[in-house]
């Protein structure tokens, strides 16, 4: 269930649009909610002490228990939002932030502190303060959800076009995370995406494991993200949540800062950028995660994946997100490197996804999984290009069920626990299979076509001597009421 009200989230766009691009006010946006959010939930907090009676509401441990920030007197909402009608209302948003960043340790150089620029209309930052303070609601304490997450998520849905990014391809929608966690079923070890955005795929890996009665203080999460801006959010999105984790120092390039170069991984989930172009490849060459082969020069796909199976630790898994193209390239690098992956065992499962998944691009994608340290060259292809719904004119989304169909499906080919092939939908294919068709890896060129609702020769023959029989009666019944209009006539011209 949304945790938003994309009413309120347009109409703040409303209150910046023209004054400035639709990034820089979607950030001014995102400040403005996290503070209200975390001020929200400290207020709660502060409230349910105060009935107390026994001085508690000062005492941090009670706010920290639960992952609730530690707000200063001054930086509150309720204090902030007492100056929306005097300009002065950037300088105290500004002060707001610094004075949180310094009573909260994973804060720090994170909050945006830019809202006392004269580029910025106090006049309209004040009235967007006012419309938060009477129509945004944010979740309780105890409401579950990725609430910042949803909200970037909106925002990048409605603006993706608008951005110098592709938007769209850097939010991966909730039902592919989904069946990604379900997938790889990370309980504990060492959790990572080494383009994690906002962090929406740590947070339903904590939720996953919460689901099973897991310890979250099992797993230990790393990540690296290139932009800045969603770097910050990113380390406001998992703090919210008490998700401790390591983001490196800063926001850096995975191919050519990697901040995590000693790391193997129990668990890989990541959504890269698709098909970049520009990823710096000749200053790359002999790369040694490059263990297949160099990928080429005008596509970053096959590195990302050569650099996401070099994190894996013994028998670790990697599950994540590629445009379909990946999946039969025929260009002499990426084949070559596909081919050494199969012959080497390392893909373990393929999944090709309905389309209209994502907010802004309906570009087909393909879930690749990998195994370190798998037995056999066999690998399962799944089509779920069936499944899912349209929840609008323009965004699918899978239910719980599809998503529950696509993970058994997995689970019981892997612990043999009544697995079956399903024409059109499922198959698991040999290396031999495989190398007959040129070492591609789409499903559809293993799964077959479902036909067991196809008629059979005599089915055929009964349904046309059955339709036939209709039709010479439909016939004789238009032919007597033709007589008798006819007769009827003939009585009236008489």
């Amino acid at each position: 269930m949304p945790l938003i009200d994309e009413k309120v989230l347009w109409a703040s766009a409303d209150k910046l649009r023209g004054t400035m691009g639709s990034s820089e006010y979607m950030h001014i946006t995102l400040g403005l909610i996290f503070l209200k959010y975390i001020s929200d939930r400290f207020e709660e907090r502060y409230q349910e002490l105060i009935k107390k009676n026994d001085n508690s509401e000062n005492d941090r441990d009670y706010y920290e228990k639960d992952h609730i920030f530690w707000v200063p007197e001054f930086a509150r909402w309720n204090y902030v939002k007492s100056f929306s009608k005097e300009e002065k209302i950037g300088q105290m948003l500004d002060e707001a932030f610094i004075e949180i960043e310094k009573d909260n340790d994973s804060l720090n150089n994170v909050m945006p502190k830019s809202y006392s620029k004269p580029e910025v209309d106090k006049r309209r930052l004040g009235e967007l303060v006012d419309l938060f303070e009477n129509q945004l609601k944010t979740p309780s304490i105890e409401e579950e959800g990725d609430f910042m997450g949803q909200v970037y998520e909106y925002f990048m849905g409605k603006f993706a076009r608008q951005f110098t990014e592709k938007g769209g391809e850097f939010f991966t929608p909730r039902s592919i995370v989904k069946i990604l966690v379900a997938m790889l079923d990370p309980t504990d070890g060492r959790v990572y995406d080494p383009c994690c955005g906002t962090g929406g795929m740590f947070v339903h890996v904590g939720d996953f494991v919460k689901a099973h009665r897991g310890n979250v203080d099992n797993i230990s999460v790393y990540g690296q993200e290139l932009n800045s801006t969603t770097w910050k959010l990113a380390k406001m999105n998992l703090s919210i949540r008490g998700i401790e984790a390591n983001l490196g120092g800063g926001p850096g390039d995975t191919f050519h800062d990697d901040m995590h170069k000693a790391l193997r991984a129990n668990y890989i989930l990541a959504n890269p950028p698709f098909n970049i172009s520009d990823y710096g490849q000749p200053s790359l060459i002999g790369d040694p995660r490059w263990k297949f082969g160099t990928p080429p020069e005008g596509n970053a796909n096959y590195g990302w994946i050569q650099h996401m199976y070099s994190k894996l630790a013994p028998n670790g898994k990697a599950g994540f997100v590629l445009a379909n193209g990946s999946l039969s390239t025929a260009g002499k690098q990426e084949l070559e490197i596909r081919r050494n992956m199969l012959d080497r065992g390392v893909i373990d499962c393929i999944i090709t996804m309905p389309d209209k998944l994502f907010y802004s691009v309906s570009i087909p994608v393909a879930l690749w999984f990998l195994e370190e340290g798998k037995r056999s060259t066999d690998v399962l292809f799944i089509d779920a290009r069936n499944l899912g719904h349209m929840i609008d004119r323009k965004v699918r989304e899978l239910s719980q069920e599809d998503i529950d169909l696509v993970s058994n499906t997995y689970h019981n080919w892997k612990n043999n626990t009544g697995y079956e092939d399903v024409k059109g939908f499922c198959k698991v294919a040999s290396l031999n299979d495989i190398k007959a068709t040129g070492y591609t890896l789409v499903p559809g060129r293993y799964v077959g076509v479902d036909d067991s609702d196809r008629l059979s020769e005599k089915e055929i023959r009964i349904e046309l001597k059955k339709t036939s029989q209709e039709l010479i009666k439909l016939l004789e019944e238009s032919r007597k009421l033709e007589d008798k209009v006819k007769e009827i006539l003939d009585k009236e011209l008489d």
